[in-house]
């Protein structure tokens, strides 16, 4: 993937002495047994969604209002991405092998203390705090780190790695609905803790950092890099993405038993979404790197996931709801898998764990605002579509603008 990447502003930096081989392409392996181990790494580190909300609301937490049961899923996913801005500076600063080991300790234990707990906080606190902020300490910097080895392939390596989430996300509700109930939760929880403490032993053993660390400007958070007008305009472009992102990911199988459409299916939609994610990811990466840059993936993905969120209310039908449930996982998937792409253009490589956590965490406040906002909307008029659909749009015009900031006001390039 090429993207046009301006001079570096001292503005930003403190130190602009260069290492060799942090930002000419051809210094990049883009390839070789040493950088697809690490893709294959990330891969590995997945994070997952143990939300199990109707099992609570059913059994262990029979009583317990369900709009807080929600909480425990909703604080895993936001956590996931919100540590960034820790994880990222920390990447920066060439702290990786030690912390992503003691947060993958931190996640494989909050894992099997989840099958150990009884009450609603112990549950909030082992399985949406603990395993939220694990995953978010060690999901960034795996971002971070492909940076370092891949240039013209950037894209499809990304797209690659990103599979590991959906490999959590698809496959790990699937076996805990087959496991409960010949095993039980406890014993299913443990077996998903067994799962994941070899896929972190496997990221641990093949994640390998390629450029040394250099002292940038800043602490933990930079505000002088907001400064910059395509960086400002693109946080913008994805807070409000993920306010409308998350939408149907979190609301089509109860909108699904709503219309009349069976919980034993209902729940498998969500796995199909990401199993369309998945090929969107794929995707993506491809064309990144082979055609037409990253906002012209972005954008158009984000339009076709705003229109398939105004359909979705639509549809109540079994077969209308994986009609729309695989192309909606196809185009968010495109959006989720790329985002972070940009970054690389705006700045140098010595500062991606900072400007990427900065966004993470921008990101990861339009996550946590965008599903309540789209139930209180539907709980008074009976739709989701304004938060989820409007609100997308409005982030492919900052997607916009952002394009010809970069582009400096033309409107034929690849970005």
């Amino acid at each position: 993937m090429i993207l046009t990447q301006n001079p570096p502003s001292t503005e930003f930096e403190e130190d602009t002495t260069k290492h060799v081989g942090d930002t000419d392409p051809s210094s990049f392996p883009d390839g070789g047994s040493r950088a697809w181990m690490c893709v294959f790494g990330v891969n590995t580190n997945f994070s997952f969604g143990l939300v199990f909300q109707s099992y609570y609301s059913t059994t262990l937490l029979q009583g317990t209002n369900p709009s807080a049961i929600a909480w425990i899923g909703l604080v895993q996913m936001l956590l996931v991405w919100f540590p960034g801005l820790i994880a990222g500076r920390l990447f920066d600063l060439g702290h990786f092998h030690i912390p992503h080991a003691f947060w993958s300790a931190m996640l494989i234990a909050s894992v099997f203390a989840t099958a150990e707990c009884r009450t609603y906080w112990q549950f909030l606190l082992c399985q949406g705090l603990a395993q939220g902020i694990a995953a978010g300490m060690t999901f960034t910097p795996t971002l971070a780190i492909l940076g370092h080895w891949f240039y013209k392939k950037r894209g499809i390596a990304v797209g690659i790695a990103a599979l590991g989430t959906n490999t959590g996300s698809t496959v790990f509700p699937i076996i805990a609905r087959k496991l409960i109930p010949k095993i039980g939760f406890q014993w299913t929880i443990r077996t998903l803790g067994f799962l994941v403490l070899c896929a972190m032993g496997l990221s641990n053993l093949t994640l390998r950092r390629r450029l040394p660390p250099k002292k940038v400007k800043g602490g933990l958070i930079n505000p002088a890099i907001f400064k910059n007008p395509a960086y400002a305009t693109y946080c913008l472009a994805q807070l409000c993405a993920f306010l409308g992102l998350y939408t149907v990911l979190i609301f089509i199988d109860v909108g699904a038993t709503f219309v009349g459409v069976p919980s034993d299916f209902s729940f498998y939609l969500v796995s199909i979404v990401n199993a369309g994610s998945a090929l969107g990811r794929l995707t993506a990466g491809f064309a990144v790197d082979r055609w037409v840059c990253v906002i012209n993936v972005i954008a158009p993905a984000s339009v076709l996931t705003a229109i398939l969120t105004y359909i979705w209310p639509t549809i109540h039908s079994r077969s209308g709801l994986i009609g729309l449930a695989i192309p909606y996982g196809f185009s968010s998937g495109m959006m989720v898998s790329t985002f972070h792409l940009p970054l690389y253009a705006m700045g140098e490589i010595e500062d991606i764990g900072r400007r990427t956590g900065m966004v993470f965490s921008i990101a990861a406040l339009g996550a946590l605002a965008g599903p309540p906002i789209s139930g209180a909307i539907n709980h008074q008029t009976g739709g989701y579509t304004l938060v989820g659909g409007t609100i997308t749009l409005v982030s492919v015009f900052f997607l916009l603008v952002n394009r010809q900031i970069m582009l400096k006001g033309k409107l034929m390039g690849k970005f």
